[in-house]
């Protein structure tokens, strides 16, 4: 679907300078002086209308989250939920998530959401699911040790294919559901807007959590 661009999206973004950093660079590393505390960091990339993201927000006020979407249409509507809740340890990236290495240091991040990404379903177009190995070795290098990678997705082939290149990339894989709504993990499930409307048409919702690497390796030593 291809989204209509809204005139004065742009210049409606800078109205929320404390939600959506024009500056946002030059936090890499140092995100605690922008939040004021040094609570830990969870990011949502491709955070659509935010419902996801900002209720996470709203019932941890111990974490600060990001939103990371390329698309401002929707991401002005996210905003002005965070904005509407007197959020305070919430902000917003506008960006491709390929440059997100420019946005945060090795090791700066706890937790990274995949909700509902688009499955790219042809082979010659793997490269840009969010789960192909180039993606996965950024998240690694931002990931801090005891991070992990959550991921949510209707689409089983993608899901499979996302199995599989954890297991490549030596994530530890944990909570591996392929029927999250009626499975032992459903309780305390935040749903995003699409999540919402596949289980209102019964529909499987399909979730697994990949671990650091380095938590594999620790597994490991401890069972030697």
């Amino acid at each position: 679907m291809r989204l209509r661009k809204k005139p004065g999206v742009r210049e409606a973004m800078a109205n929320y300078p404390k939600l959506v950093p024009q500056d946002a660079e030059q936090y890499k590393g140092k995100w605690r002086e922008f939040f004021g505390n040094n609570n830990p960091i969870h990011v949502e990339l491709g955070t659509g209308k935010g419902n996801f993201i900002t209720t996470l927000a709203e019932q941890n006020p111990h974490i600060n989250y990001f939103g990371v979407e390329l698309h401002e249409e929707v991401l002005i509507k996210a905003v002005k939920k965070a904005e509407e809740k007197g959020l305070a340890n919430i902000a917003f990236l506008w960006i491709n998530i390929r440059e997100l290495e420019s946005y945060f240091a090795p090791a700066e991040v706890d937790r990274f959401y995949l909700n509902f990404s688009d499955p790219w379903p042809k082979k010659r177009h793997a490269k840009r699911r969010l789960t192909h190995n180039d993606f996965l070795k950024q998240y690694k290098k931002l990931l801090k040790a005891e991070g992990c990678i959550q991921l949510k997705t209707d689409n089983e082939g993608l899901f499979e294919y996302s199995l599989n290149r954890f297991a490549e990339e030596l994530f530890l894989l944990k909570e591996i559901t392929f029927d999250l709504h009626n499975s032992e993990y459903a309780e305390g499930n935040i749903m995003t807007e699409y999540e919402a409307k596949f289980v209102q048409k019964g529909m499987k919702i399909f979730r697994c959590i990949a671990a650091h690497p380095a938590q594999l390796a620790a597994n490991f030593l401890e069972n030697e």
